[in-house]
């Protein structure tokens, strides 16, 4: 499927190149893993701290750093669409939306929960997919296992295992 993945810098990072296509690989996987049969586009940014707390406070009233922010075009619940999805007249795409990921964050977690900066980025990019796609983890219980098992068997599948 012809995807279209945006990946912008809004600041500097060491390693641009290898988290692009950490980020990249991420995003396809879960497109892949969900069958998302038709040509989507996702824009992400990866932002510094400062950012993505004005953008916290802004958007979800909550005046803290955190770690990544899905902005879905369109409503979906667990991976199905429940509006119709229109392709950009550019593109031929279906914009699912935006994620925007803070990389500093991402490492200090990283470093707080004992693994790499990639695992890290890794599940915060499976983790915004899975919101743009309509899965919750506080909806409910119930959907709150079914994002983390997702979650799971996605990282695995690309080897970001919980050790990595």
């Amino acid at each position: 499927m012809n995807h279209q993945i945006r990946i912008g810098f809004s600041t500097e990072v060491e390693n641009e190149d290898e988290v692009r296509t950490l980020v990249e690989k991420c995003a396809r996987n879960v497109l892949s893993r969900e069958n998302v049969d038709f040509p989507a586009e996702i824009d992400i940014t990866v932002v510094d701290a400062d950012t993505i707390r004005e953008m916290n406070a802004e958007y979800r009233s909550k005046d803290s750093v955190t770690d990544v922010l899905s902005f879905p075009m369109y409503e979906f619940y667990n991976g199905e669409p429940r509006e119709e999805l229109d392709e950009e007249p550019d593109t031929g795409c279906v914009m699912l939306g935006d994620m925007i990921l803070c990389y500093t964050r991402a490492c200090e977690q990283a470093k707080e929960f004992g693994h790499s900066a990639a695992r890290e980025c890794g599940y915060l990019t499976t983790h915004s997919m899975l919101h743009l796609l309509g899965y919750d983890h506080e909806r409910n219980d119930e959907d709150t296992r079914l994002m983390r098992s997702k979650e799971e068997e996605y990282m695995n599948a690309i080897g970001l295992t919980r050790d990595a």
